[in-house]
């Protein structure tokens, strides 16, 4: 069974940065794309940053040029630094595998920006 585990989020000052980290368990290939969602309260969970098995990557409009997606596939990992935080980038951030019809999340790590 494949578990997903976040860590990495915390309360930020706008401006700031973190890196979130992304850890599977279980039977995972690297042919998974792996991306970062988010959802802020009231909101619909919106896609933040996914990347392929090849190393493409596409971002949210809202976040390029701001944050930096990556993977491991040795660790069966995934990250997202983020800079230059902004108090809109609060909500709670989701890694998700994926191939074909497989599709797995993780529970979600909460980001807070505020002064």
């Amino acid at each position: 069974q494949v578990q997903l585990v976040e860590s990495g989020g915390d309360l930020v000052q706008p401006g700031g940065s973190l890196r979130l980290s992304c850890a599977a368990s279980g039977k995972i290939f690297s042919s998974y794309t792996m991306g970062w969602y988010r959802q802020a309260p009231g909101n619909e969970r919106e896609l933040v940053a996914t990347i392929t098995k090849t190393g493409s990557t596409n971002y949210a409009d809202s976040v390029k040029g701001r944050f930096t997606i990556s993977r491991d596939n040795a660790k069966n990992a995934v990250y997202l630094q983020m800079n230059n935080l902004k108090p809109e980038d609060t909500a709670v951030y989701y890694c998700r595998y994926w191939l074909g019809p497989i599709n797995y999340w993780g529970q979600g790590t909460q980001v807070t920006v505020s002064s």
